[in-house]
């Protein structure tokens, strides 16, 4: 139903994005989407390395697709 992406901060926190997506969206796509919610939050500066992302899937139980949005925690 929708995909995690945690983005690490210069502050050596880590911050999680909720990204509504299909279920085929690309990783890069849901890094970025997440990378550029953090960006316009105001929070310090995430780190823009794709491979130090980590990004999984949650099961919804409609299985229906949504556009692409980014919820932060």
């Amino acid at each position: 139903m929708f995909w995690m992406v945690a983005l690490l901060a210069l502050d050596g926190r880590q911050y999680v994005y909720r990204v509504y997506a299909p279920r085929e969206a690309l990783p890069a796509d849901l890094f970025w989407a997440a990378f550029h919610c953090h960006d316009e939050g105001g929070g310090p500066r995430a780190s823009d390395l794709f491979d130090s992302a980590r990004i999984w899937w949650i099961d919804g139980l409609d299985g229906e697709t949504a556009e692409l949005t980014v919820h932060q925690y």
